[in-house]
């Protein structure tokens, strides 16, 4: 069962569709893919507009993954919420403002970093969850 019973996903379920939309996301960002599928259907004119939706679409889907990760690891510390908020917008907005010319870079050091994170709390949950017991 996806839902708990404050109807809120578990970590699991929120991890998996976290790396489904930034697949997704860097597919559609990085590959012609959504130009040819536009331009097949009629859509050619809204071609241009892409990047302003799949870059912080992919940023967002990254920082689900690093929430989820965060409650897989057993909730270490404080909630990385309204910081993974604020990075998603200040993302954005780097790329809008640079005019996408470091899209790929930013990107994929985004990722790198939320890959970090994931390893980081995995070397951390386990020393905490062993404090505790003591």
């Amino acid at each position: 069962m996806p839902e708990d019973d404050t109807g809120s996903m578990d970590d699991g379920t929120l991890l998996r569709r976290g790396l489904i939309g930034s697949v997704v996301a860097a597919i559609c960002c990085f590959t012609p893919l959504l130009v040819v599928v536009f331009a097949g259907v009629g859509l050619s004119a809204l071609v241009g507009w892409l990047d302003y939706a799949l870059f912080p679409l992919l940023f967002l889907s990254l920082g689900i993954v690093a929430h989820a990760l965060w409650l897989r690891a057993g909730r270490p510390g404080r909630s990385p919420k309204i910081a993974v908020t604020v990075l998603v917008v200040i993302l954005s907005a780097l790329l809008f403002w640079l005019e996408f010319r470091y899209a790929l870079r930013i990107s994929v050091a985004v990722a790198l970093a939320v890959a970090a994170w994931g390893a980081w709390l995995s070397q951390v949950a386990p020393a905490r969850s062993g404090d505790t017991a003591a």
